[in-house]
């Protein structure tokens, strides 16, 4: 196949373009570098220099998208492109409208124009479990039957281009047109490739595992826990955490299996849950080193537990996370961070 990878240079879609290249596809992967890395693209570029190209583009440039998937003659879009921090889309909400929502829609207005007016055949959207809010206890593990509720600007937009997506696919089938349309919402996602070529390098970094590693290597001087008396086990929280490549393996299942006319949405994660103290205590194994950890209070609209139903996704797509061990899932990480103390800058 012949796709376009928008966020192509992020954390996710690096991981996505290198599996793709792997199997053999031609990929053309667009990005603003905002939070996205040149380094890794000059990588894929290197080791594939026919079947790989990057474009630094917004994704609203609707003229610039349109003329890139003309020229490369793309049929498939993966779209990993969209702002992603929960507290900043709190503090500038307008922001993240525009980019996730407003430039999204610029996306399908070239996926539409296209080809002569015949378009993209398969879209693949990586939405979130944002969608669902704070999900009732007793939709915990979480299925895709679960009400999605947002409580935040980020998970908003992630469900408001749902409907998007949605009332677009409708419109192709009514134009005789169908498109191949998947919905992926995932829990938290960890790790680093096998080859240990592509890590998580975020500015700022806000997620668990990587914040925690960054403390075992001393780029931090002590950790907090904000909350310790959730009704649980240990007091603290709990995520699903999927590994970076089980995640890419989901998006290429759901690439070949879903068929045009066919619109589909599923959870992504393993289907367990790891409190904040089993992620750090994991952390401290995998490095060996104990480091400060303090206890802080509740931060508001922090779910007391979020983790997934696996169910719909196994029995239709036959996706099974295949590393589900949380040490195994966070030395990944930890051995590309301690290889690469300063990310992706040169320094490294």
């Amino acid at each position: 196949m012949r796709i376009l990878v928008t966020g192509g240079a992020g954390y996710i879609g690096s991981h996505a373009c290198q599996r793709l290249l792997k199997d053999g596809h031609h990929i053309v992967a667009l990005d603003n570098l905002h939070r996205g890395h040149q380094k890794p693209m000059d990588m894929l570029k290197s080791a594939h220099p026919e079947s790989f190209h990057f474009i630094h583009s917004d994704l609203g440039d609707t003229k610039t998208v349109l003329g890139t998937l003309n020229t490369h003659d793309l049929d498939t879009v993966m779209h990993f492109g969209a702002l992603a921090y929960v507290g900043e889309s709190v503090e500038d909400p307008l922001w993240y409208y525009r980019n996730n929502i407003a430039a999204a829609i610029g996306l399908l207005d070239a996926c539409d124009q296209c080809h002569n007016g015949k378009g993209i055949n398969r879209f693949i959207f990586s939405s979130s479990c944002a969608t669902y809010g704070n999900p009732p206890q007793d939709m915990i593990p979480v299925p895709e039957t679960c009400p999605q509720s947002p409580t935040s600007p980020y998970g908003y937009t992630k469900l408001h281009m749902e409907h998007i997506l949605k009332d677009y696919a409708t419109k192709r089938d009514i134009d005789h047109n169908p498109l191949a349309l998947t919905m992926l919402r995932y829990f938290n996602v960890a790790g680093s490739d096998s080859a240990g070529l592509l890590g998580e390098d975020h500015t700022p970094e806000t997620h668990l595992i990587p914040v925690a590693i960054e403390a075992a290597l001393g780029k931090r001087e002590s950790l907090s826990i904000f909350g310790t008396d959730y009704p649980t086990d240990d007091g603290t929280n709990i995520r699903d955490y999927v590994h970076v490549e089980d995640l890419i393996d989901a998006h290429v299942l759901a690439m070949n299996t879903t068929k045009p006319g066919q619109v589909e949405a599923f959870n992504v994660g393993i289907g367990k849950g790891y409190s904040v103290r089993q992620i750090l205590d994991s952390v401290k194994r995998v490095s060996g080193v104990d480091f400060p950890v303090h206890d802080a209070p509740r931060r508001a609209g922090d779910a007391i537990a979020l983790y997934n139903n696996p169910e719909r996704i196994k029995s239709t797509l036959g996706w099974d996370a295949q590393i589900t061990d949380i040490d195994e899932i966070v030395s990944t990480a930890f051995n590309w961070m301690k290889a690469n103390p300063n990310g992706y800058s040169k320094e490294s």
